[in-house]
């Protein structure tokens, strides 16, 4: 990936905390543009941020800000993401070239934030939950782009399962597939975002920050290639009922199939709709699972550093 380091920035902050052996902390920019409505989107980014520096490390926001790669977007960066929103181009892997070339701004997806994780030396990303194997893929072919660049790219992801918008058993026999390690933190069963259990059981469960980061190094020592995905539950006091939220789920996909929506414009869709459909309940859990990644992300940073 070195042939994309000319359209990197990485702030004085994120560079300085890298050279000097501090724990830095990637973070995604999609989440602000197309997860949440403003200004409730800045407001749980800074948090997130906030978060994270109270638990020892740095904070670095990913972006794509007029043609460059941005890791660590100032705050008035990602009030310019927040407030400008669907408006920026959703950015995974595929968009990069055009919008680097262009000059132009983008909000970056899981797959694209690893990468600008990636080029700046950045081993933990947080995120809220990571895209995958959506529902009739075996017709549709719908995807996502990020459980490839999981099985590509050298990054640690912390997030709360896979959404449950998605065929989580598929989205599981594919990462098995790219030989990506997904780990429990304190869980054999694999969260579904809103929901701390799925009924499928993760590949091991480690119970410690120290764990994590120990297996984590493993895997970049014997150069075994691709990340780890790290699946952490939503706390309990916000956890939804499964059926509530499933139902919910159902009646945003059934929507989605009747208007012909699909490609990048599915999960925005069907995140708001649900959101909708909960009263708002929904993006309260989002926001809390966040905030709950954030800290374990912090932590295993740290011990990534020791």
């Amino acid at each position: 990936m070195n042939h994309l380091t000319s359209f990197l920035s990485v702030s004085p902050e994120v560079r300085d905390a890298l050279r000097t052996g501090q724990p830095v902390v990637a973070l995604e920019s999609t989440i602000i543009s197309h997860g949440m409505p403003y200004p409730r989107n800045v407001e749980t980014a800074l948090n997130v941020e906030r978060i994270i520096r109270e638990n020892g490390a740095v904070p670095a926001t990913v972006a794509i800000i007029q043609g460059k790669i941005t890791v660590g977007c100032s705050q008035d960066q990602i009030e310019y993401l927040g407030q400008k929103g669907l408006a920026v181009t959703k950015a995974s892997r595929r968009d990069l070239p055009v919008l680097l070339m262009r000059g132009e701004d983008g909000a970056t997806t899981v797959a694209t934030t690893m990468i600008g994780a990636a080029l700046a030396d950045i081993p933990v990303f947080v995120t809220g939950g990571i895209g995958g194997v959506h529902r009739g893929a075996e017709t549709t072919m719908d995807i996502s782009a990020d459980l490839e660049e999981l099985g590509r790219t050298p990054v640690l992801v912390v997030c709360a399962g896979a959404k449950s918008i998605l065929d989580l058993g598929l989205t599981l026999e594919y990462l098995e597939t790219k030989g990506v390690p997904v780990i429990g933190y304190g869980t054999e069963e694999l969260p579904a975002f809103y929901t701390r259990t799925s009924g499928f059981r993760v590949d091991y469960r480690l119970d410690t920050p120290k764990e994590i980061a120990g297996a984590f190094r493993a895997l970049r020592d014997c150069d075994l290639g691709g990340g780890m995905l790290v699946t952490n539950p939503i706390p309990e006091e916000y956890a939804m009922d499964p059926a509530y939220i499933n139902g919910a789920i159902d009646e945003a996909i059934a929507e989605c199939g009747r208007l012909g929506i699909h490609g990048k414009a599915t999960t925005p869709y069907l995140l708001d709709k649900i959101q909708k459909l909960t009263g708002g309940a929904s993006l309260e859990a989002n926001i809390q699972l966040v905030y709950n990644n954030a800290r374990l992300g912090a932590r295993i940073a740290k011990e990534l550093c020791e």
